[in-house]
């Protein structure tokens, strides 16, 4: 049974005289305006919750370009050991277009320095040795991109490349890339370095080495927060940027794709999230959510208590705030105490940003022949 949650209970009644607090005492968050972008699609998401706050054709397929290297670094990262020396083959030399850090056959270069070259500098010969030494062959590392974003709920995303080079069946969404960039953040390797501005990388035995700088100019443009993540262009995709901030204890990823002005268009999503968005605690720890029917039990009924709270961010506009609690029809005794039997969840712009299970309250005993004998007694 999925039931909505009507005005007249008292944890929304509760809820929505938070948000009419915060409309009177912040006007400014209950006029909030969505900013004017120049793309042709875009996310923007809380890092730690997913919460979406802004979308703009976020399912729509499109030439991801170099955006694709945060799950090529990703896994890497995942799987490969940072100290390996990789050589460098033939088909990584020959990768002459856009970025790169001009490998030579032959040579060795760590793969933490691959990394490196991948993420910040977005260097495309990089991205082809990485899949062929972490994958062991280069179209076997593609088809674990593809098992990683599928595991990752990237529905609408497929790789045939590494780097981003556009192909017909080479596609995602701003809402898949979110999705995986905010996976990718959880990693502190990756984070770290898709953070820093600049570096030097070194070839094995002190062949040669390279200074390289991040291509997201927002963490050179001093943007408040400023924390990753990672540019892609190219003419079929056109100017791409996914952008992280930190302010407090929210993290915002930005997505933009096919942008006249990436880094604008980027900055006014996060300056968005951050100044129109409040949090509020939609369901609290321990709160009774209802009771569920309990067949053959020494008690008729238990109650239902929320096992954690849920906090989201909102602006004063309750139209795109749902409270729902899922509670099946019934149950047979026994029931243990903390035994989940439903869960409620918050839905913000029509997707759900969290739920949180419905525990049984107290325990409840299956009826015995001693309790059914004096249950008839009573009854007469």
């Amino acid at each position: 049974i999925i039931r909505k949650i009507s005005l007249f209970s008292m944890r929304l009644l509760l809820f929505i005289l938070c948000l009419i607090f915060f409309n009177i005492i912040f006007p400014d968050i209950a006029a909030a305006k969505e900013p004017t972008l120049t793309v042709d699609a875009a996310v923007l998401m809380n890092a730690k919750t997913g919460q979406i706050y802004y979308v703009k054709n976020p399912d729509k397929r499109r030439s991801p370009a170099s955006l694709t290297k945060i799950m090529t670094g990703l896994l890497a990262i995942e799987l490969g050991q940072p100290n390996d020396l990789v050589t460098v083959s033939k088909r990584a030399q020959n990768i002459y277009t856009g970025s790169q850090i001009h490998l030579k056959k032959g040579e060795q270069i760590r793969l933490s320095a691959l990394i490196k070259a991948a993420l910040m500098y977005s260097a495309n010969d990089a991205t082809v040795a990485i899949a062929e030494h972490v994958g062991g062959n280069h179209d076997y590392f593609i088809n674990l991109m593809n098992q990683k974003a599928a595991k990752l709920g990237a529905k609408n995303t497929k790789f045939v490349n590494t780097n981003g080079y556009s192909a017909p069946n080479h596609y995602s969404t701003a809402y898949d890339l979110a999705l995986i960039t905010r996976y990718a953040l959880q990693n502190d390797t990756f984070a770290k370095l898709v953070s820093t501005k600049e570096t030097t990388i070194h070839w094995a035995g002190g062949q040669r080495q390279k200074d390289i700088r991040n291509t997201n100019r927002l963490l050179r443009n001093h943007y408040p927060g400023v924390d990753g993540v990672k540019t892609g262009t190219t003419l079929r995709a056109g100017r791409c940027l996914i952008a992280s901030a930190t302010r407090g204890n929210r993290q915002l990823i930005a997505v933009v794709l096919h942008s006249d002005n990436r880094y604008q268009d980027a900055s006014q999503l996060l300056e968005y999230g951050f100044n129109q968005f409040t949090e509020l605690t939609a369901v609290q720890k321990g709160d009774i959510w209802g009771k569920i029917e309990v067949a053959n039990g020494i008690h008729p009924s238990v109650q239902l208590v929320a096992a954690a709270a849920i906090n989201i961010s909102v602006p004063a506009d309750l139209g795109k705030v749902d409270l729902r609690v899922h509670i099946p029809g019934g149950i047979t005794a026994p029931v243990n105490r903390g035994q989940q039997l439903g869960y409620v969840a918050v839905l913000f712009n029509e997707r759900e940003v969290k739920q949180v299970p419905l525990l049984a309250r107290n325990e409840v005993a299956k009826q015995g022949l001693l309790f059914k004998i004096w249950k008839l007694m009573c009854d007469e």
